[in-house]
């Protein structure tokens, strides 16, 4: 796939009656100036013209020199390395510094995006920015450099957002580079292998989408958004752009028309406002296709309304909603309940004669910066305020540590391992709505929507809450399985027993990672009578020998590889827990009858058993032949979706043992496979082909916690 296969055209730069079209905040522009070499030390260098030209339209009298030097030293240490595209390498920190100075970032974070990579790629050190250009600059590099794979293996990736996540906690212009950087590598990634192109563009959708949506910078999300449209779903996304482009062709435009009847409203009630029309991207576009089926032409667009005041937008509401015939139950006002990433606006929508509906949405023009450009429109938000502005105890205030991010920091502490840490970033990253609830000494509790009393339970107790017995919503008695809803007051009720334990249903109701985490912390501290029977068996190991393990089920024919274990005579049993096939690394530990549990290393009750003393038994894969191993797929909710994961399946010879289908939950579901493969090599092809069905956005090893 060509890079130009892989960046989208904005339905704004298509040609025809849509040219008068006003796109939103243009990102796409790569800013390509020549590299002239060396500056002299008084004078910026040419190369970076662009990015001064965007920074000069909203910081006229920012100070240039740390940009110059920053640049020069950014060239100096990248020159000579290059992109897989060929282009100098410079090239990339330009273009995501250009991307921030459009949005409006202030001098700090246009410095540190220039040096972004030089910790990483080049010989120039932390230690050597921070003396450069101070701690700021030093802490932002630091932030967005990735960990080693050499010193984290598979768990660089995971650590590496562990990291950045840790630092935005203290710092949010951390993350705001790194969706930068992250939308230059997904404009050029072309150049790749299509399957590099698809694993990047999925993190991409999982976890920086989200993270873009949280922190309001819907510039960033949504081109992010369309270039892993066009990568993960081709044939869709092409259907789309015709779909665009036909309607680009039209003579007639309806929403040109209704913009025209919405100025000359607002010119009558002598209110100034710009009106102008926004193109959906292609993802809203292919949304609202996939929901409304038939499109026509008030459909690939949305009318946004300028003004100064914000008792204007009231004033432009109301007087649209007097002339013309609203779609009251379109209307949203998102300026009285702002959303938890700093958007307002005022939502309606407007019917023709013809029944076509035009939205509007309604903002001053400082709302609608802060919709474009989130929390990177704040400019620094460490800068210390005016004297007369100063807060009476001192302390710093951050408008940018939203409660969802708070959360984050929170529950990620307590996560085990990178793995879990990885999926769950991912599971709480979906959840996209937040609510908040009220305790009865006036304080507040955000939760994402679908939040139980098990959740606000965690969040305001943390690991004391194990010991909640009940509680209290909006003055009744609840359950801790109740869902809570915006604006409802809990009292959660502690039990005085220090005997107090959480139950193994509140997992079913956890809807929270804080939650999860630490009951399952709890659960795994804490086995059955049986679990802890298992644990206790203990025998010595003795010289090996080559056995079949036990097949499970009637069939007798083998279901694994071959294994060696030290142990003569032993029956050997694959853990149920974490499912090894070769060539995962395992090991083994004797528990009665006779019988050697086979787990992966990386099983958490390996860890478990070490620490109550089990002495381990040597194992290694013999012959690879058969293998059976459990996976959990993870998708959205779709009509067939079953039907094509087990075609996919089907094709790569898997042989479907069993197989467990949660209810849906927020539109999403959890699947659970055991399956019969004729090689365990053909695992990885396997786990690709079924991330490959659409919806199906991560499919996993099983690995049951606290077993």
């Amino acid at each position: 796939m060509s890079a130009e296969a892989t960046n989208p055209a904005t339905p704004g730069s298509v040609t025809g009656p849509a040219a008068r079209w006003r796109a939103r905040i243009d990102l796409r522009r790569l800013g390509r100036a020549a590299l002239l070499g060396p500056a002299t030390r008084d004078r910026l260098p040419s190369a970076i013209s662009h990015v001064v030209d965007a920074h000069r339209a909203h910081y006229p009298s920012a100070d240039l020199e740390p940009l110059r030097r920053a640049y020069v030293l950014a060239e100096s240490s990248h020159r000579g390395q290059m992109r897989k595209s060929g282009e100098p390498y410079i090239t990339h920190p330009l273009a995501v510094t250009l991307i921030l100075a459009e949005l409006g970032a202030e001098t700090t974070t246009l410095t540190a995006s220039l040096l972004h990579d030089t910790v990483e790629d080049t010989d120039v050190t932390l230690d050597q920015v921070g003396e450069e250009f101070g701690s700021e600059v030093r802490y932002l590099v630091d932030g967005v450099t990735k960990l080693e794979k050499v010193d984290y293996g598979a768990a660089a990736e995971p650590e590496t957002f562990r990291k950045m996540l840790v630092a935005t906690g203290s710092d949010v212009r951390v993350m705001s580079i790194k969706l930068a950087d992250r939308l230059h590598n997904m404009r050029t990634l072309g150049v790749m292998r299509p399957e590099k192109q698809a694993r990047i563009a999925k993190v991409t959708r999982d976890v920086l989408i989200p993270l873009a949506e949280r922190l309001g910078v819907q510039a960033l999300k949504t081109e992010l958004e369309d270039l892993v449209f066009a990568i993960l779903h081709p044939e869709e996304y092409e259907h789309t752009r015709e779909l665009i482009v036909d309607n680009a062709s039209r003579a007639d435009d309806p929403l040109a028309e209704i913009a025209d009847e919405v100025r000359g409203v607002l010119r009558d009630a002598d209110i100034p406002a710009e009106v102008v029309i926004r193109p959906r991207h292609f993802v809203s576009v292919h949304r609202v296709a996939r929901k409304r089926g038939q499109l026509r032409g008030c459909d690939f667009g949305r009318l946004l309304v300028l003004v100064n005041e914000d008792a204007d937008c009231y004033g432009v509401l109301g007087e649209l909603h007097t002339c013309m015939t609203p779609v009251v139950s379109e209307f949203k006002d998102f300026i009285a309940v702002p959303k938890f990433n700093l958007y307002q606006s005022l939502h309606t929508a407007v019917a023709r004669a013809d029944g076509q509906v035009a939205e509007v949405l309604i903002r001053t023009h400082q709302m609608h910066k802060a919709a474009e450009a989130g929390v990177v429109a704040l400019g620094n938000p460490y800068a210390p305020p005016p004297e007369e502005h100063a807060p009476a105890d001192g302390e710093r205030v951050d408008p940018t540590r939203p409660g969802w991010l708070s959360r984050l920091l929170d529950w990620q502490e307590a996560a085990p391992d990178p793995d879990t840490f990885w999926s769950t970033l991912r599971e709480d990253l979906a959840q996209d709505r937040e609510i908040t609830v009220f305790r009865p000494d006036g304080g507040t509790l955000g939760l994402p929507e679908g939040a139980t009393c098990v959740d606000a339970a965690y969040a305001q107790y943390g690991e004391d809450a194990h010991a909640c017995i009940g509680a209290r919503v909006n003055g009744r008695l609840a359950t801790l399985s109740t869902v809570l809803r915006d604006g409802d007051t809990v009292q959660l009720l502690m039990g005085q027993d220090p005997a107090s334990e959480p139950s193994r249903e509140w997992l079913e109701h956890a809807h929270t990672p804080a939650a999860r985490i630490a009951i399952q912390r709890w659960l795994a501290a804490h086995p059955t009578h049986e679990e802890a029977q298992e644990a206790a068996q203990e025998t010595d190991g003795e010289p090996s020998a080559v056995l079949r393990p036990v097949a499970e089920g009637p069939t007798s024919r083998p279901t694994t590889a071959d294994i060696t274990v030290d142990q003569p005579g032993a029956t050997v049993r694959l853990a149920g827990c974490c499912t090894p096939v070769p060539p995962d690394e395992v090991t083994g530990f004797a528990v009665r009858g006779g019988v050697v549990t086979v787990h992966r290393v990386e099983c958490a009750a390996v860890e478990r058993m070490k620490s109550g003393g089990r002495a381990e038994v040597d194992v290694r894969w013999g012959d690879t032949t058969e293998c059976r191993v459990t996976l959990l797929a993870e998708s959205f909710v779709r009509p067939h979706l079953l039907a094509d994961l087990t075609e996919a399946m089907a094709l790569e010879g898997a042989e479907i043992v069993s197989a467990t289908v949660e209810p849906p939950t927020q539109q999403r579901v959890r699947h659970t496979y055991t399956l019969q493969l004729p090689d365990a090599a053909h695992l990885p092809a396997l786990m690709r082909a079924m991330r490959n069905v659409p919806g199906v956005y991560d499919v996993s090893r099983a690995q049951t916690p606290g077993v």
